[in-house]
Protein backbone atom coordinates (compact mmCIF):
# COMPACT_ATOMS: atom_id res chain seq x y z
CA UNK A 1 0.00 0.00 0.00
CA UNK A 2 2.69 2.18 0.85
CA UNK A 3 4.35 2.03 -2.02
CA UNK A 4 1.94 2.96 -4.39
CA UNK A 5 1.61 6.16 -2.16
CA UNK A 6 2.40 9.87 -3.72
CA UNK A 7 4.51 12.33 -0.99
CA UNK A 8 1.69 15.18 0.88
CA UNK A 9 2.31 18.51 -0.03
CA UNK A 10 4.08 20.23 2.63
CA UNK A 11 2.30 22.71 4.63
CA UNK A 12 3.37 26.31 3.82
CA UNK A 13 3.87 27.64 7.30
CA UNK A 14 6.10 24.38 8.93
CA UNK A 15 7.53 23.54 5.50
CA UNK A 16 9.02 27.05 5.08
CA UNK A 17 10.83 26.18 8.74
CA UNK A 18 11.98 22.85 7.51
CA UNK A 19 13.83 24.91 4.47
CA UNK A 20 15.13 28.21 7.25
CA UNK A 21 16.74 25.17 9.63
CA UNK A 22 19.00 23.97 6.71
CA UNK A 23 19.47 27.07 5.29
CA UNK A 24 23.20 28.07 5.65
CA UNK A 25 22.94 31.76 5.54
CA UNK A 26 24.57 33.06 8.84
CA UNK A 27 21.75 36.02 8.72
CA UNK A 28 18.97 34.43 7.70
CA UNK A 29 15.43 35.61 9.40
CA UNK A 30 12.42 33.32 10.06
CA UNK A 31 9.58 35.26 9.75
CA UNK A 32 6.98 32.55 8.55
CA UNK A 33 6.22 30.55 11.54
CA UNK A 34 3.78 32.41 14.19
CA UNK A 35 6.20 32.58 17.25
CA UNK A 36 6.96 35.35 19.46
CA UNK A 37 10.64 35.91 19.28
CA UNK A 38 12.23 39.15 21.91
CA UNK A 39 15.09 41.67 21.12
CA UNK A 40 17.56 38.59 20.80
CA UNK A 41 15.77 36.55 18.42
CA UNK A 42 14.87 33.73 21.31
CA UNK A 43 11.33 32.38 22.47
CA UNK A 44 11.39 32.80 25.85
CA UNK A 45 10.08 30.90 28.67
CA UNK A 46 8.13 33.36 31.12
CA UNK A 47 9.42 33.75 34.35
CA UNK A 48 6.18 33.14 35.81
CA UNK A 49 5.65 29.84 33.91
CA UNK A 50 9.13 28.51 35.35
CA UNK A 51 7.97 29.67 39.02
CA UNK A 52 4.72 27.82 38.44
CA UNK A 53 6.51 24.88 37.35
CA UNK A 54 8.86 24.86 40.26
CA UNK A 55 5.56 24.80 42.29
CA UNK A 56 4.34 22.18 40.31
CA UNK A 57 7.61 20.01 40.69
CA UNK A 58 7.03 20.33 44.45
CA UNK A 59 3.31 19.62 44.70
CA UNK A 60 2.61 16.84 42.28
CA UNK A 61 2.29 13.19 43.27
CA UNK A 62 0.85 11.22 40.75
CA UNK A 63 0.93 10.90 36.62
CA UNK A 64 -2.80 9.76 36.12
CA UNK A 65 -4.89 10.37 33.53
CA UNK A 66 -6.89 13.30 33.30
CA UNK A 67 -10.28 13.44 32.86
CA UNK A 68 -11.56 13.79 29.60
CA UNK A 69 -12.32 17.66 29.98
CA UNK A 70 -8.94 18.16 31.50
CA UNK A 71 -7.68 19.76 35.11
CA UNK A 72 -10.83 20.85 37.08
CA UNK A 73 -10.13 24.35 37.74
CA UNK A 74 -8.76 24.71 33.76
CA UNK A 75 -12.18 25.33 32.60
CA UNK A 76 -13.30 27.82 35.25
CA UNK A 77 -10.32 29.95 34.78
CA UNK A 78 -10.88 29.97 31.24
CA UNK A 79 -13.77 31.08 31.08
CA UNK A 80 -13.31 34.12 33.68
CA UNK A 81 -10.47 35.10 31.35
CA UNK A 82 -12.49 34.97 28.51
CA UNK A 83 -15.56 36.73 29.60
CA UNK A 84 -14.49 38.12 33.32
CA UNK A 85 -14.80 36.99 36.81
CA UNK A 86 -17.99 38.34 36.79
CA UNK A 87 -19.98 37.42 33.84
CA UNK A 88 -23.70 36.25 33.95
CA UNK A 89 -22.75 33.00 31.58
CA UNK A 90 -20.33 32.01 34.72
CA UNK A 91 -23.11 32.15 37.04
CA UNK A 92 -25.50 30.82 35.04
CA UNK A 93 -23.41 27.65 34.21
CA UNK A 94 -24.31 28.25 30.42
CA UNK A 95 -21.15 27.27 29.63
CA UNK A 96 -18.60 24.21 29.49
CA UNK A 97 -15.25 24.13 28.61
CA UNK A 98 -12.74 21.17 27.83
CA UNK A 99 -8.93 21.44 28.36
CA UNK A 100 -7.42 20.64 24.24
CA UNK A 101 -4.16 20.02 22.94
CA UNK A 102 -3.58 23.29 21.42
CA UNK A 103 -6.12 26.21 19.84
CA UNK A 104 -5.63 22.99 17.32
CA UNK A 105 -6.85 20.60 18.81
CA UNK A 106 -9.96 22.64 20.15
CA UNK A 107 -10.34 23.23 16.79
CA UNK A 108 -10.59 19.77 15.42
CA UNK A 109 -12.81 18.75 17.86
CA UNK A 110 -15.24 21.21 17.08
CA UNK A 111 -15.06 20.07 13.77
CA UNK A 112 -15.72 16.57 14.65
CA UNK A 113 -18.43 17.43 16.51
CA UNK A 114 -20.35 19.96 14.51
CA UNK A 115 -20.09 17.02 11.78
CA UNK A 116 -21.63 14.62 13.22
CA UNK A 117 -24.59 16.84 14.49
CA UNK A 118 -25.56 19.28 10.85
CA UNK A 119 -27.27 17.59 8.19
CA UNK A 120 -25.70 20.60 5.86
CA UNK A 121 -21.92 21.27 6.28
CA UNK A 122 -20.86 24.05 5.53
CA UNK A 123 -17.98 26.92 7.14
CA UNK A 124 -17.04 30.54 6.18
CA UNK A 125 -13.35 31.19 6.37
CA UNK A 126 -12.01 34.48 5.89
CA UNK A 127 -9.84 35.38 2.65
CA UNK A 128 -7.17 35.54 4.03
CA UNK A 129 -7.14 33.23 6.61
CA UNK A 130 -5.07 30.94 8.53
CA UNK A 131 -4.10 27.81 5.93
CA UNK A 132 -4.72 25.25 8.20
CA UNK A 133 -8.65 26.15 8.95
CA UNK A 134 -9.15 24.79 5.55
CA UNK A 135 -7.02 21.62 6.24
CA UNK A 136 -9.08 20.87 9.61
CA UNK A 137 -12.78 21.07 8.31
CA UNK A 138 -12.41 19.70 5.01
CA UNK A 139 -10.85 16.88 6.98
CA UNK A 140 -14.47 16.75 8.96
CA UNK A 141 -16.19 16.44 5.65
CA UNK A 142 -17.25 20.47 5.69
CA UNK A 143 -17.77 22.67 2.68
CA UNK A 144 -15.06 25.35 3.44
CA UNK A 145 -16.03 28.63 1.45
CA UNK A 146 -14.79 32.03 1.99
CA UNK A 147 -16.10 35.32 2.68
CA UNK A 148 -14.17 38.74 1.84
CA UNK A 149 -12.35 40.41 4.57
CA UNK A 150 -9.61 42.99 3.16
CA UNK A 151 -8.67 45.67 0.01
CA UNK A 152 -5.83 44.16 -0.86
CA UNK A 153 -5.22 47.68 -2.86
CA UNK A 154 -5.25 49.83 0.31
CA UNK A 155 -4.59 46.96 3.02
CA UNK A 156 -7.60 47.90 5.31
CA UNK A 157 -10.43 46.49 6.41
CA UNK A 158 -12.97 46.19 4.16
CA UNK A 159 -16.12 45.77 5.93
CA UNK A 160 -19.12 46.12 3.38
CA UNK A 161 -17.59 43.39 1.25
CA UNK A 162 -17.54 41.23 3.91
CA UNK A 163 -20.87 41.71 5.16
CA UNK A 164 -22.01 41.36 1.32
CA UNK A 165 -20.27 37.97 1.06
CA UNK A 166 -22.06 36.42 4.84
CA UNK A 167 -25.09 38.09 3.22
CA UNK A 168 -25.51 34.69 1.06
CA UNK A 169 -24.75 32.56 4.42
CA UNK A 170 -27.41 30.29 5.36
CA UNK A 171 -29.38 29.23 8.16
CA UNK A 172 -27.32 26.56 10.31
CA UNK A 173 -24.05 27.76 7.84
CA UNK A 174 -20.87 27.43 10.03
CA UNK A 175 -19.29 31.33 9.99
CA UNK A 176 -15.31 31.34 11.73
CA UNK A 177 -14.74 34.21 13.44
CA UNK A 178 -10.92 35.18 14.93
CA UNK A 179 -11.28 36.97 17.81
CA UNK A 180 -8.49 39.35 17.98
CA UNK A 181 -5.44 39.74 15.92
CA UNK A 182 -6.34 38.51 12.78
CA UNK A 183 -4.03 36.30 11.00
CA UNK A 184 -2.84 37.15 8.56
CA UNK A 185 -3.60 40.50 8.69
CA UNK A 186 -3.34 41.60 12.03
CA UNK A 187 -7.02 43.60 11.09
CA UNK A 188 -9.80 43.06 13.31
CA UNK A 189 -12.94 44.63 13.57
CA UNK A 190 -14.08 47.59 15.38
CA UNK A 191 -16.93 47.10 18.49
CA UNK A 192 -19.31 48.91 16.32
CA UNK A 193 -18.66 46.30 13.71
CA UNK A 194 -18.68 43.58 15.81
CA UNK A 195 -22.00 44.14 17.24
CA UNK A 196 -23.46 44.49 13.51
CA UNK A 197 -21.72 41.05 12.35
CA UNK A 198 -23.62 40.21 15.52
CA UNK A 199 -27.10 41.19 14.16
CA UNK A 200 -26.51 39.96 10.85
CA UNK A 201 -25.66 36.35 12.40
CA UNK A 202 -28.96 36.32 14.58
CA UNK A 203 -30.88 37.29 11.51
CA UNK A 204 -29.55 34.91 9.26
CA UNK A 205 -29.12 32.28 11.53
CA UNK A 206 -25.72 31.34 11.26
CA UNK A 207 -23.67 29.23 14.08
CA UNK A 208 -20.15 31.57 15.28
CA UNK A 209 -17.40 29.47 16.00
CA UNK A 210 -14.44 32.25 17.67
CA UNK A 211 -11.03 31.14 17.16
CA UNK A 212 -9.15 33.23 20.03
CA UNK A 213 -5.46 32.44 19.78
CA UNK A 214 -4.09 35.44 20.61
CA UNK A 215 -5.82 37.14 23.72
CA UNK A 216 -3.80 39.89 25.43
CA UNK A 217 -1.88 41.01 22.38
CA UNK A 218 -4.06 43.45 20.55
CA UNK A 219 -5.56 46.31 23.38
CA UNK A 220 -4.77 44.18 26.06
CA UNK A 221 -6.39 41.10 27.98
CA UNK A 222 -9.75 43.11 28.61
CA UNK A 223 -10.05 45.01 25.51
CA UNK A 224 -9.60 41.79 23.60
CA UNK A 225 -13.27 40.56 25.09
CA UNK A 226 -14.78 42.85 23.04
CA UNK A 227 -15.88 40.39 20.18
CA UNK A 228 -17.03 37.66 22.54
CA UNK A 229 -18.87 40.12 25.22
CA UNK A 230 -20.68 41.39 22.11
CA UNK A 231 -21.69 38.05 20.94
CA UNK A 232 -22.53 36.81 24.31
CA UNK A 233 -25.59 39.56 24.52
CA UNK A 234 -26.92 38.62 21.79
CA UNK A 235 -26.41 34.87 21.29
CA UNK A 236 -27.46 31.49 23.08
CA UNK A 237 -25.35 29.56 21.45
CA UNK A 238 -21.72 29.44 19.89
CA UNK A 239 -18.52 27.97 20.69
CA UNK A 240 -14.74 29.13 21.31
CA UNK A 241 -11.50 28.06 20.70
CA UNK A 242 -8.44 29.35 22.76
CA UNK A 243 -4.68 28.92 22.82
CA UNK A 244 -2.27 30.09 25.47
CA UNK A 245 0.73 28.73 22.75
CA UNK A 246 1.30 33.05 22.31
CA UNK A 247 0.16 34.50 25.12
CA UNK A 248 1.90 32.04 27.91
CA UNK A 249 4.60 31.25 25.21
CA UNK A 250 3.61 27.55 25.81
CA UNK A 251 4.06 26.20 22.23
CA UNK A 252 5.85 23.52 22.47
CA UNK A 253 3.02 22.30 25.67
CA UNK A 254 0.01 22.15 23.70
CA UNK A 255 -2.27 24.11 25.26
CA UNK A 256 -5.91 24.87 24.34
CA UNK A 257 -9.62 24.71 24.96
CA UNK A 258 -12.92 24.56 23.89
CA UNK A 259 -15.53 26.38 25.09
CA UNK A 260 -19.66 26.29 24.54
CA UNK A 261 -22.28 28.21 25.10
CA UNK A 262 -25.79 27.52 25.34
CA UNK A 263 -29.02 28.92 26.63
CA UNK A 264 -29.51 27.41 29.58
CA UNK A 265 -27.09 25.36 31.99
CA UNK A 266 -28.89 21.55 31.09
CA UNK A 267 -28.67 22.34 27.26
CA UNK A 268 -24.89 23.47 27.75
CA UNK A 269 -23.98 20.20 29.64
CA UNK A 270 -26.01 18.02 27.41
CA UNK A 271 -24.11 19.48 24.46
CA UNK A 272 -21.02 19.15 26.07
CA UNK A 273 -21.77 15.71 26.57
CA UNK A 274 -21.18 14.94 23.20
CA UNK A 275 -18.15 17.13 23.01
CA UNK A 276 -16.21 14.56 25.20
CA UNK A 277 -17.85 11.67 23.52
CA UNK A 278 -15.70 12.99 20.62
CA UNK A 279 -12.74 13.82 22.52
CA UNK A 280 -12.78 10.13 23.71
CA UNK A 281 -12.74 9.26 20.12
CA UNK A 282 -10.19 11.42 19.32
CA UNK A 283 -7.30 11.29 22.18
CA UNK A 284 -9.57 10.05 25.18
CA UNK A 285 -7.88 12.81 27.78
CA UNK A 286 -5.33 15.56 27.35
CA UNK A 287 -2.02 16.12 28.26
CA UNK A 288 -1.46 17.86 31.91
CA UNK A 289 1.62 19.84 32.31
CA UNK A 290 0.85 22.57 29.95
CA UNK A 291 -2.80 23.47 31.94
CA UNK A 292 -1.20 22.60 35.31
CA UNK A 293 1.17 25.62 34.43
CA UNK A 294 -1.91 27.93 33.22
CA UNK A 295 -4.62 26.60 35.96
CA UNK A 296 -0.88 27.42 38.88
CA UNK A 297 -0.54 30.88 37.01
CA UNK A 298 -4.15 32.21 36.92
CA UNK A 299 -5.39 30.82 40.15
CA UNK A 300 -1.86 32.72 41.87
CA UNK A 301 -2.34 36.21 42.33
CA UNK A 302 1.29 37.02 42.30
CA UNK A 303 1.69 35.08 39.86
CA UNK A 304 -1.01 36.22 37.57
CA UNK A 305 0.35 39.73 38.22
CA UNK A 306 3.70 38.53 37.00
CA UNK A 307 2.70 36.84 33.68
CA UNK A 308 -0.17 40.16 33.01
CA UNK A 309 3.53 42.39 32.88
CA UNK A 310 5.29 39.82 30.66
CA UNK A 311 2.64 39.41 28.70
CA UNK A 312 2.17 43.20 28.13
CA UNK A 313 6.01 43.53 27.59
CA UNK A 314 5.55 40.66 24.66
CA UNK A 315 2.59 43.18 23.23
CA UNK A 316 4.45 46.99 23.52
CA UNK A 317 7.66 44.71 21.67
CA UNK A 318 5.55 43.70 18.75
CA UNK A 319 3.99 47.20 18.73
CA UNK A 320 7.45 48.97 18.63
CA UNK A 321 8.36 46.50 15.75
CA UNK A 322 5.97 47.67 13.66
CA UNK A 323 6.24 51.27 14.37
CA UNK A 324 10.00 50.84 13.91
CA UNK A 325 9.72 48.61 10.88
CA UNK A 326 7.44 51.41 8.95
CA UNK A 327 10.05 54.08 10.15
CA UNK A 328 13.17 52.02 8.28
CA UNK A 329 11.53 51.42 5.32
CA UNK A 330 10.30 54.52 4.99
CA UNK A 331 14.05 56.04 5.18
CA UNK A 332 15.16 53.14 2.46
CA UNK A 333 12.53 53.30 -0.06
CA UNK A 334 9.94 55.03 -1.16
CA UNK A 335 8.55 51.85 -3.30
CA UNK A 336 6.55 50.71 -0.30
CA UNK A 337 4.63 52.47 1.69
CA UNK A 338 3.82 50.08 5.10
CA UNK A 339 1.90 52.66 7.44
CA UNK A 340 -0.68 50.37 7.60
CA UNK A 341 1.74 48.39 9.63
CA UNK A 342 1.12 50.49 12.45
CA UNK A 343 -2.87 50.42 12.64
CA UNK A 344 -3.17 46.33 13.29
CA UNK A 345 -2.69 44.37 15.93
CA UNK A 346 -1.02 41.15 16.82
CA UNK A 347 2.09 39.31 15.51
CA UNK A 348 0.92 39.70 11.72
CA UNK A 349 0.74 41.67 9.18
CA UNK A 350 0.59 40.95 5.15
CA UNK A 351 3.24 42.93 2.92
CA UNK A 352 2.15 43.90 -0.54
CA UNK A 353 4.94 41.83 -2.39
CA UNK A 354 4.66 39.69 -4.98
CA UNK A 355 5.53 35.68 -4.92
CA UNK A 356 8.51 36.43 -6.99
CA UNK A 357 9.91 38.72 -4.25
CA UNK A 358 8.94 36.43 -1.52
CA UNK A 359 10.95 34.16 -3.48
CA UNK A 360 14.38 36.74 -3.92
CA UNK A 361 13.71 37.37 -0.44
CA UNK A 362 14.36 33.80 0.13
CA UNK A 363 16.79 32.65 -2.51
CA UNK A 364 19.21 36.13 -1.97
CA UNK A 365 18.49 37.26 1.85
CA UNK A 366 17.60 34.27 4.06
CA UNK A 367 14.81 35.75 4.54
CA UNK A 368 11.65 33.48 4.82
CA UNK A 369 7.86 34.84 4.25
CA UNK A 370 5.19 32.54 3.41
CA UNK A 371 3.77 32.76 -0.51
CA UNK A 372 1.16 34.92 1.18
CA UNK A 373 3.12 37.98 2.23
CA UNK A 374 2.33 37.49 5.55
CA UNK A 375 5.29 38.95 8.00
CA UNK A 376 5.63 37.79 11.79
CA UNK A 377 6.13 41.23 13.22
CA UNK A 378 7.76 39.45 16.57
CA UNK A 379 10.45 38.08 14.62
CA UNK A 380 11.95 41.18 13.69
CA UNK A 381 14.57 42.72 16.33
CA UNK A 382 17.08 45.46 16.37
CA UNK A 383 19.80 43.07 15.05
CA UNK A 384 18.34 42.36 11.79
CA UNK A 385 15.60 45.31 10.90
CA UNK A 386 18.49 47.07 8.78
CA UNK A 387 19.45 43.91 6.83
CA UNK A 388 14.97 43.02 6.62
CA UNK A 389 14.71 46.84 5.42
CA UNK A 390 17.54 46.66 2.78
CA UNK A 391 16.62 43.04 0.97
CA UNK A 392 12.91 44.58 0.93
CA UNK A 393 14.77 47.67 -0.97
CA UNK A 394 16.49 45.20 -3.18
CA UNK A 395 13.33 43.15 -4.66
CA UNK A 396 11.22 45.85 -4.99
Amino acid sequence: MFEMMREAPKDPILGLSDLFHIDKNYNKINLGIGIYQDNFGKTPVLSCVKEAEKLLLEQENTKNYLNIEGLSNFGLYTQKLLFGDSNQLIAQSRMCTAQTPGGTGALRITADFLASHLKKRKIWISNPSWPNYKNIFASAGFEVVEYNYINPIKNNFDFEAMTRSLDTACIDDIVLLQGCCHNPTGIDPSAEQWKCLANISLDKGWFPVFDFAYQGFAQGLEKDMISLRIFATTHTEFIICTSYSKNFSLYNERVGSLTIVASHDKIAKTAFSHIKSTIRANYSSPPSHGAAIVTTILQNKDLRNKWKEELNIMKERIQDMRKLLVKHITIKTKELNLNFITEQNGMFSLLPLTPKQILRLRNEFGIYLIPTGRINIAGINLNNISLLCDALNTVL
